[in-house]
Order: C-alpha cells, then structure tokens, then sequence
C-alpha cells in the first residue's frame, strides 16, 4: 500500500475487502436458510415448455463445502500475509523483502566470478572478454536508457565513446560518477550578461572558441562578457572537471550547436541529473562496469598469461 498518496486508499481498500468477505458468508448463510414454498411434488410450480418443472433441491454439500473452504482460505490469507493496509501480516512477507532476498542470493552465486575481476587493474580488465560480456549487459541494463545502446549518447547526454568527460576519465573517477552519480547545474545567465543582444554576442562568441562563430564583429563584443562564464569553464572555455564544467573549444555539444541553442542555455540556465548506482549495483559490479565504460574509449592493456 506504499504506493497510494495517503492513508484512505490503504484503509478503502481493506474495507472493500473485508465487506466482500463478509457479504458473501452472509449471502451462503441466507441461501442456505431460506426455503422457497413448493408443492408436494418438491417442485416450485414453474413450468417451461408444457413439461418443463422448476424442483427445489438443495445445492450439493460438496459445493457448499468448497464456497466456505474459500471464505476460510481469505480469512486465513489476509492473517498470513498483507492485505489489510498497513498491516505487514503474521508471516512478515513482503515484495521488497523477496527482492532483497533473491538480489542477495543472486550477489552470492555471483561472487566467485567478481572475484577474480576484484584483483585485476581497470586498463587489464578492460581487455578481459568475459569481463567485458558482464559489463555490457550491465550497461545495456542500467545505462543505455539515457546514454543509448552504443554508449554515444544524444542531446543532453554524455557520449561515453570519446575523451571528453565531464568529470574526469579515469577509472577511478568513473567509479566515482557511477556508485555517487552526478549533479550538472548550469544557472540562468541573463541577468549576469546584460540585455539580450549581449546574450546574443556572447553567444556568437562561444562559437568563436571552436572556429564556428558566424559575426566575427558580435563575437568580438561578447568576449568581455565572457567572464561571467569563464568562473566554470575556465579562461578561453577550457572546462573544469572538478565542477563538471564542459569544454567550449571544441566540437562537441551536450545540449545542441548554434547561436539559438547557446542563448537557450545563457538564458535558462540547465539541470540535469545522473542518479547513484550504489543503491542498485553492488561495488563488483560497478568495478567492471567502469572498466566497461574505460575500455569504450581507451585501449585495454594486455592481460598477463
């Protein structure tokens, strides 16, 4: 019931329930004492198709038994187990513990084969097949949502097949994105630039940085503005990995290319998230899959015989 937005849902629900539970022992109750007035024939005195006559017997014993076996069986059950709103039931089941249950035992038949992966460096187990075969269908699993099947990215996220990285690419600092997850906040800038044709200088000349500027005159004129941004992407838009701050002087555009998409930018700013894995991958798994991610655009080293 964690999952309704309040406590009426949990508490409708288990009223629906248990009325239902109850209607239907009264309704077998009453069925069983009413008796319908016959003749003595033992027949109600309907008649269908001249010969046809409706008789009063009484429903099997066998039928009656399985109607109450039922009851007992949905009394029992929501005793067991939950089903009476927050009640967690006498057995203490619950879906979130069956998951954790079958995660832990699939962590435990796993482990022998981590093992061997643990004591291999990154740039080694990179080159690794049988490494490398868990680590893509860890990354088709829990990274190919957002990055893409073949790890280079879209509009507003990274391609993992270069070497231009936000945070840094080595392997430790992909373990680091990986098990912690990143935070990229960019704030509007257009109050801090000036009005909206500085807005559009600037812009013209971020484009400059990497040889695309279309106005060189415009482009001129946003280079004092500039300094607003250089505090995050450094003096001549270099970037720093140590606050997540892309490059501007080269070509490659996380969030689109052109004057029209870097004014987006300036003006409302961007937030975007990348979520932690540690919750869901255990640290042996996140090892490979870093080494994964390092081997998709470097060159695995040998591995010793």
């Amino acid at each position: 019931m964690s999952d309704f937005i309040n406590n009426f849902w949990s508490v409708y629900v288990a009223v629906a329930v248990v009325a239902s539970i109850v209607a239907c022992a009264l309704l077998l109750w009453l069925t069983a004492r009413g008796q319908a007035p016959t003749g003595d024939d033992n027949t109600t005195g309907h008649v269908w198709d001249g010969d046809l006559r409706e008789a009063n017997n009484p429903m099997p014993r066998w039928w009656m038994g399985l109607f109450v076996l039922t009851i007992v069986f949905g009394v029992g059950y929501l005793i067991a187990y939950p089903g009476l709103g927050a009640y967690a039931g006498k057995l203490g089941w619950s879906t979130s513990g069956e998951y954790q249950k079958d995660t832990r035992a699939a962590e435990l038949a796993l482990e022998p084969v981590y093992a061997r992966f643990a004591a291999m460096p990154t740039e080694v187990l990179a080159g690794d097949g049988a490494a490398m075969a868990i680590g893509e269908r860890l990354f088709l699993n829990n990274c190919a949502q957002c990055h893409g099947s073949d790890a280079r990215g879209s509009k507003g996220f990274p391609n993992l097949t270069d070497t231009d990285w936000l945070h840094g690419g080595t392997p430790d600092k992909i373990i680091e994105t990986i098990t912690k997850g990143r935070i990229g906040e960019m704030p509007p800038m257009a109050a801090a630039v000036g009005t909206p044709d500085d807005v559009k200088n600037l812009a013209q000349y971020v484009l400059s940085l990497s040889g695309r500027a279309t106005d060189s005159l415009r482009a001129g004129l946003g280079k004092s503005k500039f300094g607003v941004c250089a505090a995050c992407h450094g003096v001549g838009g270099v970037g720093q990995q140590a606050v997540g701050a892309p490059r501007l002087n080269d070509d490659t555009w996380l969030h689109g290319f052109g004057e029209d998409a870097i004014v987006a930018m300036i003006n409302n700013g961007k937030h975007n998230v990348m979520p932690p894995q540690e919750g869901r991958l255990s640290a042996a798994q996140i090892n490979v899959l870093a080494a994964y991610v390092w081997g998709l655009s470097n060159k695995p080293a040998a591995a010793a015989p």
